[in-house]
């Protein structure tokens, strides 16, 4: 708003203004303290807000600033106004003028600014001064300083951080070492430089945040050294608008994405234009308008048909919603083009662009044709003809959703991969934008995956043999037999080789065990044995002793790692293995032979997000030929099948399988093979320790685009 249209809008004002004084003059009369005049001056080159109060203050009251618009705000609780109006004028300076508002008991004084300024607040006496250091003329005009530092030793700054708010909004948030520092923010082109005055970066936040997977207008954030100052360096992209305020000792930019919309009179959320106050009287509808108007720097242009008289009371309302609401109270609609308003009733806008679309349409039934061919690069021509051309599927019967107009067709040559496009000329504009969307190259991913089995085995054994033979059977029941006149103690391997070493030839066949519980065999090996045969020479008696054990221990592991290339959601497979044959028996009787398959499979559907992410639809096979049974042999599976989100490059443990067998058996002989000592000729023990592990990983990688680069 320029400076010449604030008395008009102070005289329009009046009646609200004078009503509100006398208000707040009975409200002062009670009041202790009160503000009574608010006057600015330059004193020294600085510029001085000064509030004189009925009483002192005790403390400084408290303070913040905004940056859009440009204000700083001080909050006077238990404070009234007696000023007798709401709006200062000033228009000296950086300073355009002062608000002072109360609610209740506490009065808030704003300072509208044309640029950012650091200021200082001291108490003089009665009045408060407000001190407004100069803006450089050589800095940029979105230059803001927003406090200064009255210390001289460069403190370090305690953090530097990231986040994400709502609405897209990218938030620099940085922790200082107090609430004393000086702080300079500005545009420099389409970056925005942020300085920490007398300060130091220590090492760990010297760093350069790639922060575009975040989705904010924010892309990279610098933070550096330079000099006796700290600059971080916020580079944006697309449509923005930034703001920034201090909260104790921490500092925040925020940087929020802004939607262009050529329809909307001022951009962003919500309402955004100068607010405005509005109290009139059953004035012309025309004449609100034209005021309206020259606050706003708009042209408009009002139809003959508005007419009518309005009564309304606006206060410190914006400006776009003081005109939505004139024009919905008297049924009116808007359309902006550039800097123009049109203002007239809604059916008469309706029936006019009713009017101008049935004019477009008619014109392009009769606008010539032109056919314009499009060689495909990447897609298929086919691909592109179907879906120019293809049905809606709408509730409406005959709903499509083709491009073309009703007169337009498509030819698709599969030997060229030409499309052949008949249509008006803003048709063929369309279908070439859209051709040059769709005929791109598909991004490819390489996914590998790395099946790890691993096993861990252990056995033990260990048994006895106890016999013994009488050889005077052999001699026809003479009992004085003798074998060589000697006793002997004979060793082997097994009792053969014991009572062979002892000289009793063929008494081995006469051998008799009354204790047969030897070792059991281990990965297919024989246990060892180690025998002892006591030969009585008087008696004619062998007492035979065989002790077998067997100790295995195994380790193994198998590695698989199918990988296999494939394009954007395209789904790939890949197999490696045998195929078993078995008998099908019909019901007729007659058999015939089928096969299953026993293999490696890998079967995968990637999807590339924008992120640069990947999302992997996996199906992992891993059977192996199993034991033989009378019906053919058996397959050992180990299948999984999930849906994982991996980041490019990144390696991830879909799935496991662990499984643990311990098992600890005895057999013995009762009652004997419980004594102690002796019992462990009576019995055999063996023990088994088994681990089997399987890991599933998968590691996906977007394969670079030559071209795309």
């Amino acid at each position: 708003m320029k400076d010449q249209n604030m008395p008009r809008l102070d005289r329009l004002c009046s009646r609200l203004v004078w009503t509100a004084s006398l208000w707040m003059a009975c409200f002062a009369a009670q009041a202790q303290v009160a503000i009574e005049a608010v006057t600015g001056s330059v004193q020294g080159g600085i510029e001085v807000v000064k509030i004189d109060l009925s009483q002192p203050l005790k403390t400084v009251p408290a303070s913040f600033s905004i940056q859009t618009p440009a204000r700083i705000a001080l909050d006077f609780p238990d404070v009234i106004s007696a000023m007798g109006r709401s709006n200062v004028e000033v228009n000296q300076g950086n300073l355009k003028s002062v608000s002072v508002v109360q609610a209740g008991a506490r009065t808030r004084v704003v300072l509208n600014l044309k640029q950012y300024a650091a200021y200082k607040t001291q108490i003089q006496g009665k009045s408060l001064l407000v001190l407004l250091d100069a803006v450089a003329g050589a800095a940029p005009a979105a230059a803001q300083v927003f406090a200064e530092n009255h210390s001289r030793d460069a403190l370090p700054l305690r953090d530097l951080d990231f986040r994400r708010g709502e609405d897209a909004t990218g938030r620099v948030v940085v922790g200082l070492p107090n609430d004393q520092v000086g702080v300079d923010i500005r545009q420099q082109g389409q970056t925005l430089v942020v300085e920490f005055m007398k300060s130091t970066l220590p090492e760990g936040l010297r760093r350069r945040l790639d922060v575009t997977d975040f989705g904010t207008p924010i892309k990279t954030v610098t933070a550096s050294q330079a000099g006796d100052r700290v600059r971080v360096v916020i580079e944006p992209q697309g449509q923005w608008t930034h703001s920034a305020y201090q909260s104790d000792s921490q500092f925040v930019v925020e940087v929020k994405p802004v939607k262009i919309d050529s329809a909307k009179l001022t951009q962003g959320t919500g309402y955004n234009g100068q607010k405005l106050s509005l109290n009139f009287q059953n004035i012309e509808v025309r004449s609100l308008l034209q005021v309206i108007a020259d606050f706003t720097n708009f042209n408009v242009i009002t139809s003959d048909s508005v007419s009518g008289a309005i009564t309304l009371r606006l206060q410190d309302v914006p400006w776009d919603q003081a005109l939505d609401i004139i024009l919905q109270s008297k049924g009116l609609g808007m359309r902006k083009v550039g800097n123009v308003l049109w203002v007239a009733p809604k059916d008469e806008i309706a029936a006019k662009e009713k009017l101008d679309l049935e004019s477009a349409a008619a014109i392009q039934n009769l606008e010539p044709l032109r056919t314009q061919s499009f060689q495909m690069n990447y897609t298929k021509a086919s691909e592109v003809a179907a879906q120019l051309t293809a049905s809606g599927g709408g509730a409406a019967p005959g709903a499509t959703s083709r491009l073309l107009s009703p007169r337009g067709s498509v030819i698709s040559e599969a030997r060229t991969n030409q499309l052949f496009v008949t249509d008006t000329a803003a048709k063929l504009e369309q279908v070439q934008q859209l051709i040059i969307k769709l005929d791109i190259p598909v991004r490819q991913v390489m996914i590998e995956a790395r099946i790890v089995e691993a096993s861990d085995t252990f056995g033990k054994s260990l048994g006895v043999k106890l016999g013994g033979a009488d050889l005077r059977a052999q001699q026809g029941g003479d009992g004085g037999y003798s074998l060589g006149g000697a006793n002997r103690v004979a060793f082997g391997n097994t009792y053969s080789d014991a009572v062979a070493s002892s000289g009793a030839g063929g008494a081995v066949g006469l051998t008799n065990n009354f204790v047969n519980l030897p070792a059991v065999g281990q990965n297919g090996y024989n246990p060892a044995t180690f025998a002892l045969s006591i030969f009585s020479a008087a008696a004619n008696r062998f007492l035979n002793l065989e002790i077998s054990a067997l100790e295995a221990d195994g380790k193994g592991k198998v590695v698989s790692s199918p990988r296999v290339v494939t394009a954007d959601q395209i789904k790939a497979l890949i197999e490696q293995g045998t195929e078993l044959p078995y008998q099908v028996a019909s019901s007729s009787g007659a058999t015939s032979i089928a096969f299953r398959k026993a293999n490696l499979k890998l079967e995968v559907t990637p999807q590339i997000t924008p992120e640069g992410n990947i999302i992997l639809a996996l199906d992992v096979n891993k059977d192996t030929v199993g034991q033989s049974t009378a019906a053919g042999f058996a397959i050992n599976t180990k299948h999984i099948q999930t849906q994982v989100l991996v980041e490019n490059g990144g390696t991830v443990v879909i799935g496991g399988i662990f499984e643990m067998t311990e098992s600890d058996s005895e057999t013995k002989v009762p009652f004997l093979g419980d004594l102690p000592g002796v019992g462990n000729l009576f019995k055999t023990r063996s023990r088994i320790a088994n681990k089997q592990e399987m890991l599933v990983f998968i590691t996906p990688k977007v394969i670079a685009d030559k071209a795309a680069r």
